[in-house]
């Protein structure tokens, strides 16, 4: 597996660097040599942050995680993507690597989702409007995103708030 590690406001020592790819180690098991992880490691005031990001024909693993201590982020990070892959072996063992989880066998049994239960669906009629004017509309309905067609390009996006207070764009292609 390819390892990019990024630092965002912050350097990267060599101790953080050793300690990041050892860890992502862990997960090779997982992850055919094509598959690609994009971990950023970022610093605000106490809070340090670890964003893991995993890419591999056509799936993508992504999970974050903030402490006080960089360390303890990195190593919770790797391991909620090794929980989330557990989680969903089943579903999973097609798209990962051959004989992944022929070792996992051993260890105590993890709790594995059976099926993905939908518990209500709504029907919504996507209107032309601005993103201004979506990020209102889901400030105004309580949501955490709404879904919307973007005036300007015709284009069905996504706005959605972020965990940092700020809001993000989702665009189809």
């Amino acid at each position: 597996m390819k390892v990019i590690i990024t630092g965002r406001k912050f350097e990267i020592s060599n101790s953080i660097r050793s300690f990041a790819e050892k860890k992502l180690q862990k997960l090779d098991k997982f992850f055919v040599d094509s598959a690609e992880a994009q971990i950023t490691l970022s610093v605000q005031k106490e809070r340090q942050t670890a964003e893991l990001t995993i890419f591999q024909t056509g799936m993508m693993y992504r999970a974050e995680e903030t402490t006080c201590d960089m360390l303890a982020s990195i190593d919770r990070v790797v391991d909620i993507i090794e929980r989330q892959i557990r989680k969903n072996k089943t579903r999973l063992e097609k798209k990962l690597r051959e004989n992944a989880f022929s070792k996992l066998e051993e260890l105590p049994n993890t709790e594995e989702e059976k099926e993905f239960k939908v518990v209500r669906s709504k029907r919504h009629a996507i209107k032309p409007m601005s993103v201004e004017e979506a990020i209102l509309q889901m400030n105004l309905l309580g949501h955490e995103f709404f879904i919307f067609r973007n005036a300007t390009t015709e284009e069905t996006n996504i706005v959605y708030k972020r965990n940092d207070g700020y809001y993000g764009l989702i665009e189809t292609e």
